[in-house]
């Protein structure tokens, strides 16, 4: 199957944006000076004997500054949701009152901040990785279709393409650079 540059730029570019998106999501989770409903999404909760999803029991919003508001749907749930909170290993001490858990923030050390910018480090590379798999897939398609005998491409053209390849690498990880350094000031602004 003959490839051509574009729809192999535009593969290329959508599994990218795709490691981007989780990068930017894992980011969310990470905890900065200010409150987020993105904190509880690592959170699941034991429902009616499944493992589910904060999101699928509950509504969770900003209350105040340091303060989340969980109103879980079923009452039955809330010591489900309490506990799930509280044992997440996120350093959140849910207080229940009624159908509505306050989750309050505590204010973060500066060893936390750091352990923080260290987690955000460790999603980014991995990020890195992910891209540079997806260049190494590209560049193998295009020593493929350099070897393919019914719809050749010339040495020029595979060159031409890799160096277009490796120049849409370089953007995104140029761009994972900028992303985790405006993470690592947001979380070290206190």
């Amino acid at each position: 199957m003959p490839i051509d540059l574009a729809s192999l730029k535009q593969d290329l570019t959508r599994r990218m944006d795709g490691a981007m998106e989780t990068l930017k999501k894992e980011f969310q989770g990470l905890r900065t000076g200010r409150p987020s409903p993105a904190l509880l999404e690592p959170v699941r909760v034991d429902a009616y004997g499944n493992n589910t999803a904060l999101n699928q029991v509950a509504s969770v919003s900003v209350a105040g500054p340091g303060l989340l508001s969980v109103q879980v749907w079923d009452k039955s749930l809330v010591k489900s949701v309490e506990a799930a909170i509280r044992e997440a290993n996120l350093g959140f001490n849910p207080q229940t009152e009624g159908q509505v858990i306050r989750v309050p923030l505590p204010p973060l050390t500066q060893e936390r901040r750091n352990d923080l910018v260290k987690a955000a480090g460790k999603y980014a590379e991995a990020t890195k990785i992910s891209i540079r798999g997806v260049r190494r897939d590209g560049m193998e398609q295009i020593k493929s279709a350099e070897k393919d005998k019914k719809a050749p491409i010339g040495q020029d053209e595979a060159k031409d393409w890799t160096d277009q390849v490796q120049k849409l690498t370089d953007q995104y990880i140029k761009s994972i650079d900028t992303v985790l350094a405006e993470k690592e000031k947001d979380i070290k602004t206190v």
